[in-house]
């Protein structure tokens, strides 16, 4: 089936059965492989991509739901002034430890500060609460989202 879409603004079509995940389709057919498997349930926000700016859990999201819609991965997300603030607050506060989660981390920090650009630490647990991080950056994690927070203000 072909669908199509935007991925990181450029028009695409996927040929694809349109149960498949988002997440293999933009991986497998898009070869965009920042965006990562983790659990397969929209458990832990490892696949998580922005659906006209919201974000989702990629691995449970057929592709043929976002026919027609936008679709930005972790390749085009600092294609935008807030994508870059974010991008940049995790390379200066160092917060990557294996960098595993981290692509859905930046996903889900950055439609946060679309959202709400001066996040409290409790909005900040509570947007990030679906973001798992087995190494435990979570301290960085928040600073990053204050520090790209002050950028932007």
């Amino acid at each position: 089936m072909a669908i199509q879409l935007k991925i990181n603004g450029k028009p695409t079509t996927l040929d694809a059965p349109g149960e498949m995940p988002l997440l293999w389709a933009v991986r497998d057919l898009a070869n965009l492989t920042g965006t990562k498997y983790g659990c397969g349930m929209a458990l832990c926000g490892a696949c998580t991509v922005h659906v006209d700016g919201e974000p989702v859990r990629s691995c449970v999201t057929p592709v043929s739901t976002v026919a027609g819609k936008a679709v930005t991965t972790i390749e085009g997300v600092g294609q935008d002034r807030v994508g870059q603030a974010v991008q940049a607050a995790w390379q200066e506060l160092d917060v990557v430890q294996c960098g595993y989660c981290q692509s859905g981390q930046i996903m889900s920090a950055a439609a946060l500060l679309r959202s709400n650009p001066r996040p409290t630490d409790d909005d900040i647990d509570a947007a990030m609460s679906g973001n798992a991080c087995r190494c435990a950056t979570y301290v960085r994690i928040r600073a990053a989202i204050h520090h790209a927070a002050q950028a932007l203000a």
